[in-house]
């Protein structure tokens, strides 16, 4: 009678460490360039190293790290105005306030294109010191970048998609 015990426990032992482990295993791992909701980071690569595709010397690397942290505190003042605006947006959206919702974001839209002249300067003292071929592959980025900037979001998680038709 205790082998059967025995062996009824180390089978309920061997099940149970088996589900632990394929829990595990299944769990969604982090990836630290999307922001909640998927978005990538705009404008800063999604985490990736800046100008990975350009080749950059190590002089350059110096030099657009220095660049960077010059501007990183008027980003970041910027950021700290609109934060306000966004997370009240979500508030709203979350009480399903769609029109608080997006006077929030376009409040939030509107601080952070005043800072457009601030990203205008540090990208053209980044490419200052970029080479005639390293311009070409930066300006080509920065051209679609602003292409899918222009798109119209159509909605919250909605990206590209028309919202339904209503009924008449």
């Amino acid at each position: 009678m205790s082998s059967v015990r025995a062996l009824a426990l180390g089978a309920l032992m061997i099940v149970g460490v088996a589900g632990v482990s394929a829990a595990q295993s299944a769990a969604p791992k982090a990836d630290s360039s999307h922001r909640r909701g998927g978005q990538m980071r705009a404008g800063r690569e999604g985490g990736r190293e800046f100008g990975r595709d350009l080749n950059l010397t190590d002089a350059q690397k110096a030099q657009v790290k220095t660049i960077r942290a010059k501007y990183q505190p008027r980003n970041e003042a910027l950021r700290n105005q609109a934060k306000p605006f966004m997370e009240a947006a979500r508030a709203a959206h979350q009480k399903g306030d769609t029109v608080a919702a997006r006077t929030n974001m376009e409040k939030a839209r509107q601080v952070m294109q005043g800072g457009q002249s601030i990203r205008t300067q540090e990208n053209a003292e980044i490419r200052a010191i970029l080479t005639p071929d390293q311009q070409a592959k930066f300006d080509a980025r920065q051209k679609k970048m602003a292409e899918r900037g222009k798109g119209e979001h159509k909605g919250w998680g909605r990206k590209g998609k028309t919202a339904p038709a209503a009924k008449s």
